[in-house]
């Protein structure tokens, strides 16, 4: 294995976490964008066009990571097969969410439900982002995946 290649695939863990950070930058800002609402408690534009970013970024990240990470892990790590299964069940969970959060968005709901629904988007995204960290880091390292990063862990 050239030095290059060696680089390419201990890429993809960096890439991973290096996607995670952003993803918690992004509920991050959507947090303030909240807190720095209307005066009536309205939905703020900012509001509106981060919790819609933050949103599509986490759902392209997890269909990507269902659709090209985790079928080239299951085909290179069998025995991982029960841990890709818990984590696209998060995935689904934290897609419902997202559809909760969207909702209450769209409706204009006062900011105490929109950060309830943010609270519990963000305390299931950081539990799944360690134990997929955890679990999949060192695979990741040796994964011999070529395709773009972007394709495989969302356009962020």
């Amino acid at each position: 294995m050239t030095e290059g290649e060696k680089t390419r695939l201990v890429a993809w863990s960096r890439e991973l976490r290096a996607v995670h950070e952003r993803l918690r930058e992004a509920l991050h800002l959507t947090r303030e964008a909240l807190a720095a609402g209307t005066p009536a408690g309205e939905a703020s534009r900012d509001l509106l066009l981060f919790c819609h970013g933050f949103c599509t970024a986490l759902t392209g990240h997890h269909e990507g990571e269902d659709r090209r990470l985790f079928p080239a892990i299951a085909a290179a790590h069998p025995e991982l097969a029960d841990t890709l299964r818990y984590l696209e069940q998060d995935h689904s969970m934290m897609n419902h969410l997202i559809g909760g959060l969207q909702k209450a968005v769209d409706a204009v709901a006062p900011p105490d439900e929109l950060e309830r629904h943010l609270d519990g988007l963000g305390a299931i995204m950081e539990s799944h982002f360690a134990y997929e960290e955890r679990q999949l880091l060192g695979v990741l390292e040796t994964l011999a995946l070529d395709a773009d990063p972007g394709d495989v862990l969302g356009p962020l």
